[in-house]
């Protein structure tokens, strides 16, 4: 399965909002100088009192009287900002650009916060780098993903102006993990003089360092602290319990996750599960978690997942205009966002929906052109496709263009191009790995691709560099030369090889190891008794002894007619048990003697002729006829069944009425009453065979 997306750093606050007191005093008409300076009085005090509603209706005011007052201006476009009325305050920006002030600033922070970013930077341009400026600058590139320019921005603050701002402080330290510097969080807060414990949005940046360290078990401990101080702090602050779970959600996913590293898989999927029944309020957090969740379930439950993920992604725009909903898109991390992509294309991978699953790939490959991860997913759907070539053919590209993530690149190619018999190309692949090329597992990887490619020649020269290599730089690894030596040598002499293999052998016996030095001594006895027989005698003599063997007859043991199978051992020791209870003989001799059996001719049925047997039998003849292919049912007679008459009328037989005939004598009288029984009897009988002949008969078993 593919990566999973975690948790990212807090960043606690946005760039602050401009200073909504007025420097310069009013210029006001000296007719209307007592009523401006009472207006401008009311409005300081709103300031003062953060009043926002109240600023901007007394600058209105002020407007009303005097359309080109800059500083009333400037005061109603930061209390807009402030109340979060942000288009109205660009609204009021863009209609007053022919006034004598700049509001390049104002209009950066509106653009940002409508997540128009590459206006925002471009608004930016020109503007003397102020302390807001360069941290409104380090947001806008961090909500962009260029973390590396954002951290450069940051640098900057840090070494041109004094930051007190624990706020600041906390996002500086989210762009640093983010940007995958989690190595220089402990000296960076040592620099800003910052500990865990100032807030809780620290500790959970310094958990989230600890994270990325894979430093999982302190990590739990500062995301419980984390959780503490969260908790005490709002409580004071007079948060109720539902915003309090709403705030605290990003850690509760960061424990769920850090119990899943740590391999408590169980306790994770139950606190994801429980965070979701929650139905937080916090959007980010619930995206992270269901993905999580996904990636921990693996291939299970493949349709519910993509149920999942569809509630996140907003596919109104189609297969390029693919991405998260809006309470998403700029909240996410780039790193998340492309764990949650490519997720849903596993899904779609293991739901064999390949063509949705090729239109997400190639989306994704647009999106991130230099992950790694979509160019996997695109040579996992080719394999699916049968197209190993081109999958081969992508990751060679791959490689190529991105030189230090080739590593895993080629890895999948010569896996890819071995599973295809490709082995010439699995070869290449490999060899290209410079930093892994006399690891053990490589080694072995190599000798038998060449082994299948039929180059035995260069298989014996791959262990040859890896024996000059581990010679060379064994520090503390003589097990591994060890090893290496010892399966060159059994590989020598199974092509053949002997005098080579002979010669690692003889290394091999110096080692101070006796398992080596034993196993060593038998492969040196084996090699050399086919081309110098005294001295392998030489090295057998150093063999050790094997227990239980001490009281063996050698010669009577070469003697023996060989060992017997598995299955008789039981019926040759009971005919030897036999033996040596009866008192000898002839007699005995002949009890021992295993019987001829006799072949008995085949039995025939009678009258059957083995010479001319016949046709064949039917091979249905023991299935009922019903299931038989030769089965057709019989028609029902529809016209038995006919009635006549109104609905629900029943036939009747009309009664015999024998009285119209007149009297008759005995013999006629009890004539036609047998008569009239055997008309009945017949009668009878033939309801009960129309009736019976549409069951069906069981057939008799034989």
């Amino acid at each position: 399965m593919a990566p999973k997306a975690k948790a990212k750093p807090k960043s606690t606050s946005q760039v602050a909002a401009p200073d909504s007191r007025p420097e310069p005093e009013a210029e006001a008409d000296p007719g209307t100088s007592i009523s401006f300076d009472d207006l401008f009085t009311s409005l300081d005090k709103h300031i003062k009192a953060g009043d926002y509603k109240q600023i901007i209706k007394v600058a209105d005011e002020i407007l009303g009287v005097a359309p080109a007052e800059v500083d009333a201006l400037h005061c109603k476009v930061v209390a807009l900002i402030q109340s979060d009325q942000v288009d109205e305050a660009l609204s009021l920006i863009q209609s007053s650009h022919q006034l004598p002030i700049d509001f390049s600033f104002h209009k950066a922070y509106c653009l940002y916060r409508r997540n128009r970013l590459d206006e925002a930077l471009e608004a930016l341009k020109g503007q003397e780098r102020s302390s807001n400026v360069l941290q409104l600058e380090a947001q806008i590139l961090y909500r962009q993903g260029a973390v590396d320019s954002c951290i450069s921005s940051y640098e900057k603050l840090i070494q041109k102006f004094k930051v007190d701002s624990i706020e600041l402080k906390t996002n500086i330290i989210a762009a640093f993990i983010t940007g995958g510097r989690s190595a220089e969080i402990s000296s960076l807060m040592a620099t800003m003089k910052v500990t865990p414990s100032n807030s809780f949005e620290m500790a959970y940046n310094a958990a989230c360092a600890l994270i990325e360290k894979s430093n999982f078990a302190e990590a739990q401990e500062l995301l419980l602290l984390a959780r503490r101080i969260g908790q005490e702090m709002l409580i004071e602050e007079e948060y109720t319990e539902e915003e309090i779970e709403n705030e605290l959600a990003p850690i509760s996913v960061q424990l769920a996750y850090v119990q899943q590293a740590l391999g408590n898989c169980g306790d994770a999927m139950t606190a994801y599960n429980n965070i979701l029944k929650q139905k937080l309020a916090d959007a980010p957090s619930i995206a992270v978690t269901t993905n999580n969740l996904i990636a921990l379930k693996g291939a299970k439950d493949v349709f519910d997942g993509l149920k999942k993920f569809d509630k996140l992604i907003d596919k109104s725009g189609g297969g390029q205009g693919l991405q998260l909903a809006d309470s998403l898109e700029y909240k996410l991390s780039a790193r998340q966002k492309e764990a949650i992509y490519c997720n849903r294309s596993l899904l779609l991978l293991n739901a064999n929906k390949l063509d949705q699953a090729r239109e997400l790939i190639l989306t994704l490959l647009n999106m991130f052109p230099d992950s790694m991860t979509p160019t996997l997913l695109q040579a996992s759907l080719l394999i699916r496709e049968k197209k190993s070539n081109q999958a081969e053919e992508i990751l060679g590209k791959f490689s190529e263009k991105n030189p230090m993530k080739s590593t895993l690149a080629l890895l999948v190619r010569a896996q890819v191009a071995a599973a295809a018999s490709h082995y010439q190309v699995a070869i290449e692949s490999l060899e290209r790995i410079t930093e892994i090329q006399h690891r053990p597992g490589t080694v072995a990887t190599l000798v038998s691709l060449k082994e299948k490619a039929g180059d035995i020649d260069g298989a014996e020269a791959v262990f040859d560099a890896a024996i000059e290599w581990w010679s060379s730089n064994m520090g503390e690894h003589q097990r591994t030369l060890e090893s290496i030596m010892h399966e060159a040598a059994s590989f020598k002499l199974k092509h053949k090889k002997v005098k080579a293999a002979a010669d690692l052998f003889e290394q091999l016996v110096k080692s101070t190891s006796p398992l080596v030095r034993s196993e060593a001594l038998n492969g040196l006895v084996s090699t050399t008794a086919h081309t110098d027989i005294a001295k392998a005698e030489i090295y057998e003599k150093q063999l050790p002894p094997l227990p239980g063997l001490s009281s063996v007859d050698i010669v009577a043991l070469e003697q023996t007619a060989g060992a017997h199978p598995a299955t008789l051992i039981g019926k040759h020791l009971r005919a030897a048990e036999g033996a040596a209870k009866s008192s000898g003989g002839e007699d005995d001799k002949n009890k021992t003697k295993s019987k001829k059996k006799r072949k008995r001719k085949p039995r025939y049925p009678k009258g059957f002729d083995p010479a001319n047997p016949g046709p064949p039998p039917d091979p249905e003849r023991w299935i009922p006829k019903r299931e038989r292919s030769t089965y057709r049912p019989k028609r029902k007679d529809k016209r038995a069944a006919q009635v006549r008459g109104s609905q629900g009328a029943i036939a009747r037989d009309k009664p015999l009425d024998h009285s119209a005939n007149g009297p008759s004598n005995s013999r006629s009288s009890h004539a036609s009453g047998n008569a009239g029984k055997a008309a009945s009897t017949s009668s009878e009988a033939a309801k009960s065979s129309t009736s019976g002949s549409h069951k069906p008969k069981k057939k008799s078993r034989r």
